[in-house]
């Protein structure tokens, strides 16, 4: 894992998405690429009541708070001593990252703790990242402190495509984790989940995991992964995302939606 997009925007998420890259980047050796991408808002971009005709004035004002804000950032990483390099996008936030992480291993990109009420509240885009491209994305709580690449690692094993894709991603941090847990939740009246393969696959790697098949007993499969992560003091997951469409996930809750709603942890995702 030697290149990271990093997602630039101020915002109250901002500091742990930092944090999370600097804390891979030294244990990798990888180079961060910092996205910024600057943002019409809404109503200027449809053209609601001719907000079109203020477009030039309002892009001036974001740019030069836009610019601001890349100064202090800039000065933060020369003082945090890794590699980095900037990149500027205008127009949508998740196609402006997206095209900025074609060469990336890996988008860190923000979790909010709740709606987003103001400006200064961080982007929901970790769905939209992890669907609309090909590179796994880190989606880290806005609370948290730091990513422990050294701490101990969940692997959320169901034996699908997304799953397998994650798992992946993910080997090179995981070669990093003290520990490894593979988990998978029963459901009765389907077949086992080939979770012997997830570990054999991690095995060719050179990392030891365990593997603890829990039953649901009246649960969701996401209240059983939740209460795992807080029993095993988890420090950050692995998963695939949306294994149902995203539709059915909305209407119906779903794993994902669930994890990355309320997850205290960080989540690696691949879709």
């Amino acid at each position: 894992m030697k290149s990271i997009l990093l997602h630039i925007h101020d915002d109250l998420g901002q500091e742990s998405r930092l944090q999370a890259a600097f804390d891979i980047a030294r244990a990798t050796g990888a180079h961060i690429r910092c996205a910024q991408v600057t943002m019409l808002p809404d109503l200027v971009e449809a053209d609601l009541y001719g907000g079109a005709g203020f477009a030039p004035t309002i892009m001036s004002e974001l740019k030069e708070i836009d610019c601001k804000a890349q100064g202090e950032v800039e000065a933060r990483m020369a003082r945090e001593g890794v590699q980095w390099d900037w990149i500027q996008r205008e127009g949508d936030a998740v196609s402006g990252i997206l095209s900025a992480a074609r060469l990336s291993d890996l988008i860190v990109a923000t979790l909010p703790q709740g709606p987003r009420r103001s400006m200064c509240d961080p982007l929901a885009i970790v769905p939209d990242l992890t669907l609309g491209g090909r590179v796994p994305v880190l989606g880290v709580p806005q609370a948290a402190a730091r990513f422990a690449v050294a701490g101990r690692a969940l692997v959320a094993w169901d034996g699908s495509q997304e799953a397998e894709a994650a798992l992946r991603s993910a080997i090179p941090l995981l070669k990093m984790a003290d520990a490894v847990q593979v988990v998978t939740v029963e459901e009765v009246g389907k077949d086992a989940f080939p979770a012997t393969d997830a570990l054999k696959y991690l095995s060719r790697h050179g990392i030891e995991a365990e593997l603890s098949c829990r039953p649901r007993q009246g649960h969701s499969v996401e209240e059983v992964l939740m209460r795992i992560v807080g029993d095993l003091a988890i420090d950050w997951v692995v998963m695939g995302a949306y294994g149902h469409s995203r539709l059915r996930e909305t209407v119906f809750g779903g794993v994902t939606r669930r994890l990355l709603r309320d997850t205290p942890v960080p989540l690696l995702l691949a879709h």
